[in-house]
């Protein structure tokens, strides 16, 4: 297994993403997204692994992750290959599907860790994909404002520092360029 720069351990928060090789889209239609999630329940979720948040993208994807296992690794590495097959049967294609191995940023600060869930729910509309982040249906987002119930993403961890979903509502749209600095090692272009 290659050398990760970022170790894993129990009981903290990490950011993994990554994007299609040499940029290209890894969901070209609404049942990419909802099959990557149904796999993220399958080979993820019952593992010990808390889905904080998450953001799919056309061609990328951002994760938010509190872990009760140090095997993040493994876990990930079934879910995306098991994408990968599936995507590139479905679409006649040969080879990889991501640009390498997952990437990863330990969450190591509180202010990092409601800056970094801003920054995935914002990424559609800094993208122009929607004017406003609850418009993305495949993100976390609606699930913080209450606009869907949905059981995959927990987001009580940072919804704790917020009075209601629309105090958090305010937090993400009162976004402030300022605050990119907190999150810029992560912006994938």
């Amino acid at each position: 297994m290659p050398y990760r720069r970022t170790q894993f351990v129990a009981g903290e928060y990490y950011h993994p993403y990554n994007r299609g090789i040499d940029r290209q889209l890894i969901f070209l239609e609404r049942e990419n997204y909802l099959f990557f999630l149904r796999r993220w329940q399958t080979y993820v979720s019952n593992a010990e692994v808390e889905l904080v948040a998450y953001c799919l993208m056309p061609n990328h994807y951002h994760l938010l992750v509190h872990l009760r296992t140090d095997d993040l690794s493994r876990l990930l590495q079934r879910l995306l290959l098991s994408y990968s097959k599936a995507f590139n049967r479905r679409y006649d294609r040969v080879g990889s599907l991501f640009e390498g191995p997952f990437k990863s940023a330990h969450v190591d600060r509180d202010e990092y860790l409601l800056h970094l869930s801003r920054y995935i729910h914002l990424n559609p509309v800094l993208a122009g994909l929607v004017a406003k982040a609850e418009d993305w249906e495949y993100s976390s987002y609606v699930d913080y404002i209450g606009l869907r119930n949905g059981t995959l993403p927990k987001p009580d961890v940072i919804m704790s520092r917020f009075g209601s979903p629309a105090d958090y509502r305010q937090f993400v749209e009162g976004h402030i360029s300022a605050d990119d600095a907190i999150i810029s090692h992560l912006v994938l272009d």
